[in-house]
């Protein structure tokens, strides 16, 4: 049963006047893929993600928190949206507290002058101090924020103060991904190249310390939190449990089935979501958990494992070999790869499934 909800806006910060009717007959199917797929769960997690949520207006992101109040949730939900601070305003961190929003994400990924321009960003420091002054005020105290590293151009130097920075806003949480430049990207046009793996490497080593230091668990591959603030709707992939995928594009979990909604816009706003659909067998539902659930600190649960799918980890995957080389480490409880091992996570991963026995 899904107690989860993802909810994409695809729309970004250059909506111009044109696009409103856009705007308005998306939300609009979004409204009837929801009341035509929910069947009234109670949910844990609510996450509004894009694209940039908060590039709707006032009047759009009122109409889209009206329509989320079909959705049941629980008491203790945890409510997210994302956002950048080009776009957001203390009108919309003021609405979003109306509408019981209590977790809020913004995308810095750098406040260097030669990151941002290569990114095509525009962040004004002030403007991200006032904005989390102006939520923490309110009341809206869970926040995250982006960073993003490994940068073309970019130097350690550069890096120590992208962190100080972040440091110096005392978030909750805080989210880190070092840059690929994707076939058929701007940057990769421009052939732009990516930093050695050296360099990457050196740079999350000292993200890694730096934020251990300063009192940010790191319980995820990509993630650090506060005690008691890490994401629960992201653990929930983490996990591999079902949740709801609303909007263009995104995708859902729900039984035997993974599907993904079309990216087509027109199609979508005609109602004509077109899923893609992936039927999971016992097989493909057991790989989803080894490797979502090797990117979280505490790894595998084996107990969990096997009230699942009825069988132990061991009979799936003999990993013994992996743990004899102290690539996977395991306990009474769990196997997961240690935090100095999680940058070669994915040989790791790969090394294991490898390992399936036939």
């Amino acid at each position: 049963m899904p107690k989860s909800c993802y909810i994409h806006i695809p729309f970004c910060n250059n909506i111009c006047s044109y696009c409103d009717f856009i705007v308005d007959k998306y939300l609009n199917s979004l409204e009837k893929e929801i009341e035509n797929t929910y069947l009234d769960e109670e949910l844990d997690t609510i996450y509004i993600g894009g694209g940039t949520p908060s590039s709707l207006s006032l009047q759009e992101l009122d109409k889209l928190f009206n329509i989320l109040n079909k959705l049941k949730k629980s008491k203790n939900i945890e409510y997210t949206i994302e956002g950048n601070f080009e776009s957001t305003t203390k009108e919309k961190l003021n609405l979003y507290k109306k509408y019981g929003i209590n977790r809020l994400s913004f995308g810095i990924e750098s406040i260097d002058k030669n990151n941002l321009k290569l990114l095509e960003r525009n962040i004004n420091k002030n403007k991200v101090i006032e904005i989390i002054n102006y939520s923490k005020k309110i009341g809206l105290r869970n926040i995250n924020v982006d960073l993003i590293y490994a940068i073309p151009g970019e130097t350690i130097a550069t890096l120590k103060k992208d962190i100080d920075f972040i440091l110096n806003l005392d978030v909750s949480h805080i989210s880190t991904y070092s840059l690929i430049i994707e076939d058929h990207t701007k940057l990769k046009i421009n052939k732009i190249k990516n930093i050695s793996e050296d360099l990457d490497f050196a740079m999350y080593k000292i993200i890694c310390n730096k934020l251990s230091s300063n009192h940010y668990i790191h319980y995820e591959i990509s993630n650090f939190a506060k005690a008691g603030y890490s994401s629960k709707h992201n653990t929930c992939y983490w996990n591999n449990n079902e949740y709801y995928g609303f909007g263009l594009g995104a995708s859902s979990y729900i039984g035997n089935v993974r599907s993904t909604n079309t990216k087509s816009i027109n199609k979508y706003l005609n109602n004509d979501y077109s899923k893609f659909i992936e039927y999971l067998t016992k097989k493909d539902k057991e790989e989803y958990e080894v490797i979502l659930n090797l990117r979280k600190r505490e790894g595998i649960n084996l107990q969990e494992f096997y009230n699942k799918y009825n069988t132990k980890l061991i009979d799936v995957y003999d990993y013994s070999s992996l743990v004899k080389d102290k690539l996977l480490i395991l306990d009474e409880e769990s196997l997961h790869i240690s935090e100095d091992k999680w940058y070669i996570s994915n040989e790791i991963i790969v090394r294991l499934l490898g390992c399936e026995i036939k």
